[in-house]
């Protein structure tokens, strides 16, 4: 498995078949611009040559492209949106057979009990207007609106968003946004189109939701919805002065507030350290009056410039969070990056000369680029109260998440990498014993034993799970699930 046929191969003239009335959906090495029009890879350091891209329109068509798939030997793999960290969407290896869902459009709302029903193509940001203009609804969700309903190994994000995690501002409150799902169609191995939930295929519907990639292709969603929350609060404090040894002291009384139990989960709250300073930032879905009891200016606003206001409008708040620093410099643009991540609960959290010791790294290692992020959100809430066994996702007693991301400027640098391999580093060599996870939206290809890294207890049961759906393993990335 894992080569690219030829020009005459079985699998195009398969695949020819498929799409004969259709020829422009699908595409091959020997096409003119294929990397540019068809393959468009995200990380620009990881460089992968598909066997094919193709464009269905329907699920009939994706069953027959994996029966084409698997009567060639090769792997397949599902993009929507195309954020892989590591281009998994693209099979993260040369010679796979990509499906872009693109087409995958369909939008309904069962107001008799607002849930909605959406194709696998749909963006995040078109997603959040169409529940909103379609009764007021939301669901919990990430905050990159270039990011696929079904795509990821990033924000998130067919492998991702719906299926990985989908963590967000919201998701203290409802869940992540594979905790929304209530149903998925799906096609099978074997070309087998099927639905799972609950109630039925539970337990391919279990590994669905947060390790979809190595276990068919989701072209429709249900999800049940809550109604959008009237106001919003969105604060941001950004200090931009002194040498960042000086921000430790407010960082840790950030990681003082967030540890406590009670904190009201109308909070949402991330950190973000980069080359022009920190940011405090997030939302408060509540009153003005409500937030200012919290007493974050007080406790963090130390040497800040502060920025608090009020949107009673939800897509106006989205849209806000789409304005985030980090976001507008890496979001949806293709380049050479790398990134990591470690999950952290109540039992281990940062020592205060840990943060003091990272703090004084960031300002004095060589990081080869200025475009470097060192992103901590915040989750708990409403995602810790779900057992680990209800989904693949197992991570439900993630306190907040570090997240390290670092873009070449020209060429990634072997210096920039190392510079994220450190800062996990000392974390963990701070808290020996510690089994940190890590989120597999955001996918590191270069971690080892990622696999127990992204699903933790979880594994096993997923690795039998795999072994009854696709023993051959042709739902296939680097790091994806096994079979037993």
């Amino acid at each position: 498995m894992g080569n690219s046929p030829s020009s005459s191969s079985p699998l195009q003239t398969c695949l020819n078949g498929v799409f004969a009335n259709n020829r422009g959906a699908v595409s091959y090495p020997s096409d003119p611009f294929y990397q540019l029009n068809a393959v468009k890879p995200y990380n620009l350091d990881i460089p992968v040559t598909p066997a094919a891209v193709v464009r269905p329109t329907t699920t009939e068509e994706v069953s027959k492209v994996v029966q084409c798939a698997v009567a060639s030997s090769l792997k397949i793999q599902p993009r929507s949106g195309g954020h892989s960290y590591a281009n998994y969407c693209l099979g993260g290896e040369n010679g796979a057979v990509v499906v872009d869902l693109v087409n995958f459009q369909k939008f309904s709302m069962d107001t008799t009990n607002w849930f909605a029903t959406f194709g696998t193509g749909t963006l995040l940001g078109d997603l959040t207007e169409r529940l909103y203009t379609n009764g007021n609804r939301v669901i919990a969700h990430g905050t990159c609106p270039q990011v696929g309903s079904g795509d990821g190994w990033t924000d998130v994000f067919q492998r991702g968003h719906l299926t990985i995690g989908g963590l967000g501002p919201l998701s203290r409150q409802y869940g992540a946004a594979l905790d929304h799902v209530e149903e998925v169609e799906v096609v099978l191995a074997n070309g087998t189109i099927t639905r799972a939930s609950q109630s039925r295929n539970p337990d391919l519907f279990f590994a669905l939701k947060g390790a979809a990639a190595g276990f068919g292709i989701i072209t429709e969603f249900v999800v049940h919805t809550e109604p959008a929350p009237p106001s919003t609060i969105n604060y941001a404090y950004h200090i931009q002065v002194g040498k960042k040894g000086s921000f430790a002291n407010t960082f840790a009384a950030w990681q003082d507030i967030i540890k406590d139990p009670a904190l009201d989960r109308k909070l949402a709250t991330q950190v973000i350290i980069m080359e022009l300073g920190m940011i405090i930032s997030g939302t408060y879905f509540g009153t003005k009056e409500e937030y200012n009891a919290l007493q974050f200016e007080q406790r963090l606003a130390q040497n800040a410039t502060v920025s608090v206001h009020t949107l009673d409008n939800w897509l106006g708040t989205v849209a806000n969070w789409a304005e985030n620093e980090a976001l507008k410099l890496i979001g949806g643009i293709p380049g050479p990056f790398y990134s990591k991540s470690l999950a952290f609960t109540q039992n281990s959290l940062i020592p205060y000369k840990t943060i003091q010791d990272l703090f004084k790294y960031f300002d004095s290692s060589d990081k080869g680029t200025p475009l470097w992020f060192v992103i901590f959100d915040l989750e708990g809430g409403k995602v810790n109260d779900i057992p680990r066994d209800q989904t693949a996702y197992a991570h439900r007693d993630a306190l907040f998440y570090v997240q390290t991301y670092a873009v070449g400027v020209g060429v990634l640098l072997d210096k920039t990498r190392a510079f994220l391999n450190n800062i996990n580093k000392m974390i963990q060599d701070a808290l020996p014993g510690v089994d940190f996870g890590a989120y597999a939206g955001y996918v590191d290809p270069k971690l080892p034993n990622g696999q127990h890294s992204y699903w933790g207890d979880n594994l096993p049961r997923l690795q039998q799970i795999k072994a009854l759906y696709d023993p051959r393993d042709i739902f296939h990335n680097p790091q994806s699930v096994r079979p037993a």
